[in-house]
Formats: C-alpha cells, structure tokens, sequence
C-alpha cells in the first residue's frame, strides 16, 4: 500500500470526510485491521481563504507547493489536494513534486462517463465556477458543464463560505440549493457535480431526480485505487 500525502484543512470538516472514507476503502479492501497510511497537512483555513478572497493564488501555490514536499519527504507516494477549489494551482503543485498528484475533476469526470452523461451541473465556491480551470478539465473528458446564473452563483458560493465551512447544515440552505438545481435540470443538466467537498453535507442525491457526483468520495476512492494498485 503506498502512502497518501493529503493537503487539507480547506475546510477540515471535508477533509475528514476524506480520511473517513480511505480509511473505510483500505479496511473493505484488504480487511481485519486495515487502515490507509496517511501523512496530512492540514491548514488553517482562515487563511486560506483570506489569500482567495484577495485573489493570492500565487500565494496559495507557493505554500500548497512548499507543503506538498514535505509531505514527499514524509513518505507520500502519491498527493491528494482534498478540496475542489485549490486544484487551480494544481500544476503548481505537481511540479513541484515527483509523486503524483490524484485530480479530483478526472476521478469526477471518469464517475461522469461511467453514468452515461455529458452534461452536468457544476456548483462549488464563485472560483470553481467561474475560473476556468475545473470546467475546461471536464471538457477535456468531452463533458460540458452548466453553472447557475445570477443570483443563483452568489447564493451558492455564500453558503459554502457562511455556513458549510462552519459546520452549519440549514434546511433553508438545502431547499435553495434545490431550487437552484431545478433550474439547471431545465437548462439541461443530467446530473450534478458537487463540486465543492462541503456539499455533500448538503445536498443528497435522495433529494434529486437525477445522479449527484460526491467529489470528495470520488477523489478519495480514486486515491485509494491509486495507493493499492499493483
């Protein structure tokens, strides 16, 4: 099993989802005791999210960077950044190491084909919506993504950063997102990414008529894969 280098902490309450599930995949894979090895590096996210709002992804690169490293130095044989927004320095990154680095929007756009679609919803932060390096990576898969419009994106990306990231679960929240959701069904969306880790604590695809794409379980598992392969 090779050892999982992890970049978190943006927020903590995905990252924990990422640990839970590796740990859960490496014990059904291999059974009895099993657990993934890890090595994780968790940031305050208070700041992370201060150089974002300032638009200091340089910043950001050069710090995930310099982390990234040292967990290769850690013995990471392979590097997970567990958030869907910071994979826009994720070339950075990569270069900066010699292990690889597990993308979530391939874990996301392989789940995406598999199902059969072309054509999803993407929500996450303003950044993951707006920049272009999360939809021009599924294009690259021959997938098109479909982002709400306004008022719809501002809604989305404040109650990621007003209340998920806190731990703040509303079922206002969760109608909204819905009603956000519906609308991009009518634009024709097939499915849903949720492209932020923090949604998953929202929205469920239970509560939709059509498949919901969990990023973070996705890029765990595929992280997984990646460690236990032969």
């Amino acid at each position: 099993m090779k050892r999982i280098g992890i970049l978190g902490g943006m927020s903590w309450e995905s990252s924990v989802e990422y640990e839970r599930v590796m740990n859960v995949a490496v014990r059904e894979r291999l059974g009895g005791a099993h657990s993934a090895d890890l090595v994780v590096r968790n940031y305050d996210f208070a700041e992370i999210e201060a150089l974002q709002e300032r638009g200091g992804w340089d910043a950001l690169a050069e710090r995930l960077s310099a982390d990234a490293r040292v967990l290769e130095t850690a013995g990471a044989e392979l590097l997970v950044i567990a958030t869907n927004t910071m994979h826009v320095v994720a070339p950075q990154v990569q270069a900066a190491v010699s292990i690889p680095l597990i993308h979530v929007a391939d874990a996301t756009a392989d789940a995406v084909r598999a199902a059969g679609l072309d054509t999803v919803a993407l929500l996450g932060t303003r950044y993951t919506m707006e920049l272009p390096f999360y939809r021009e990576r599924l294009a690259e898969a021959s997938i098109t993504s479909l982002v709400p419009d306004e008022p719809d994106r501002t809604l989305v990306h404040d109650v990621i950063y007003r209340e998920l990231v806190r731990g703040v679960v509303s079922p206002r929240s969760r109608a909204e997102y819905l009603s956000v959701i519906r609308r991009l069904r009518g634009a024709g969306a097939q499915g849903v990414i949720a492209g932020c880790t923090e949604i998953e604590l929202l929205v469920r695809e239970s509560d939709l008529d059509c498949p919901l794409f969990p990023t973070a379980r996705l890029h765990a598992l595929a992280a997984v894969e990646a460690a236990l392969a032969v």
